[in-house]
């Protein structure tokens, strides 16, 4: 019993000790450097104790896209510059800032992880020595990131033929009155056909007094439940529910639409998911209350993705504003996050499908093969600690837009879009629908 409580009352010190210390990894530049603002991490230690303590803290950078080093092992993380250790001692109620200077010169993301060990010069990665970790992502120069296109030479083809596919369906545009409290708006469901003759819906909202509006359509995020227009009183809204997802998801099917048909180009689900993009635009297009000349669009991750896609395959969108957007630069994708990624990796093996063409397929569904073609103005965010949709592959099709384009990073978010981000959009879309 006596030793039992020695070791409570020993734990009970360690804790005390440790919570004398407090740490805070500080954002110079947001987290993203420029050959003007070489990489810095400040690491504030606080001591609020009565005397002072000695702390080994090592900072380790790795490269975001993991590399092949043997024929048995597929990939890891490289280690950029050598690992960082300073031992540092930090005087009774007083705190200090240790700052590392990576040497990183090679644009791209990368991996940062920071520690602090109790043991001097101690290797920091030995359970029950580690009393502070931290791991964020910082960038370096992101616009300069180099992800050449890997389009097939009749990638442009491809998706002339499918348009054209497209032209050659009805629409067959049905609205049906949704009951609404707002006075201010009528609401409907909108039923359509698009590619293939396959049914696509969405939710619709225009302002009650008769006029001409511009418009904004809302395309989805993976598996995102469908929502109803906010009911603006200034615009048309459309939210899209493409084939499968949203308004036509059947529960009975699993969610696992990206590796849907990825045996062929011409079956692989995103050429008819692209195709809906396009039909969305041309039922806003049809409407008599449209004001043809100003529709926008806006949508977060694979919504994101559309956003893109859309204004590549269409011109009639006068402005898109995507956030994370997903499914792009496949090659690199693969490289640094594992899922959703594996569930093709996955699909790949099990359909026997060699790499080569594996990577052809998808190719032609590149948001990084379909950039060069817009020619709209373009906001996009991205959420530098993302892990699904990571910044890496963002600016892989984000360089390669020819049109006016502008970008915010936002440090501490990962696969989402803060307040912020609602704020800069629509202060961006504003300028599109109403100057």
């Amino acid at each position: 019993m006596k030793n039992v409580l020695s070791l409570i009352i020993a734990l009970a010190l360690m804790t005390n000790v440790c919570a004398q210390l407090s740490y805070r990894v500080e954002q110079p530049h947001d987290w993203v450097f420029s050959e003007n603002a070489k990489p810095v991490i400040p690491v504030v230690i606080k001591n609020s104790g009565d005397t002072a303590k000695s702390r080994t803290l090592t900072l380790t950078v790795l490269k975001d896209v993991r590399e092949a080093y043997s024929s048995w092992d597929s990939s890891v993380r490289i280690i950029v510059c050598p690992e960082i250790n300073k031992w540092v001692t930090v005087q009774p109620n007083d705190s200090i800032t240790v700052t590392f200077s990576p040497s990183v010169d090679e644009a791209g993301f990368y991996i940062c992880w920071v520690f602090a060990s109790d043991a001097p010069f101690g290797n920091p990665y030995m359970p029950g020595e580690i009393e502070f970790h931290k791991k964020f992502i910082i960038g370096y120069e992101p616009t300069k990131i180099i992800s050449p296109t890997d389009a097939q030479p009749d990638f442009k083809a491809f998706w002339d033929k499918a348009k054209q596919e497209l032209a050659s369906v009805k629409p067959e545009y049905k609205l049906i009155p949704i009951p609404d409290t707002n006075k201010y708006r009528k609401l409907y469901l909108v039923k359509m056909k698009s590619l293939g003759g396959v049914e696509i819906q969405g939710y619709y909202s225009t302002p009650a007094q008769k006029g001409k509006y511009p418009a904004e359509i809302h395309y989805m995020g993976y598996d995102s439940k469908p929502w109803i227009p906010g009911g603006y009183a200034d615009r048309i809204e459309f939210v899209l529910s493409t084939r499968n997802q949203g308004l036509l998801k059947n529960p009975d099917t699993n969610n696992m639409w990206l590796t849907w048909g990825l045996e062929s180009k011409d079956n692989y689900y995103y050429r008819g998911a692209f195709m809906d993009l396009i039909r969305a635009i041309d039922f806003i297009a049809s409407r008599p209350e449209v004001d043809k000349t100003r529709i926008v669009a806006e949508g977060g991750s694979q919504g994101g993705a559309f956003t893109l896609a859309a204004a590549a395959l269409d011109n009639r969108l006068k402005a898109i504003a995507p956030s994370v957007p997903f499914l792009s630069d496949y090659p690199d994708y693969f490289r640094i996050v594992d899922w959703p990624g594996n569930w093709l990796m996955d699909k790949q093996k099990e359909l026997g499908i060699s790499d080569d063409d594996f990577y052809k397929t998808l190719s032609y569904f590149d948001i990084k093969n379909l950039a060069p073609q817009i020619t709209c103005p373009v906001l996009m965010c991205v959420g530098l600690q993302d892990d699904v949709c990571p910044p890496h592959t963002n600016f892989a099709g984000y360089n390669l837009i020819p049109s006016e384009k502008y970008y915010i990073i936002y440090p501490n978010q990962g696969h989402s879009a803060g307040m912020e981000w609602w704020e800069a959009k629509e202060k961006f879309i504003k300028k599109y629908l109403f100057e």
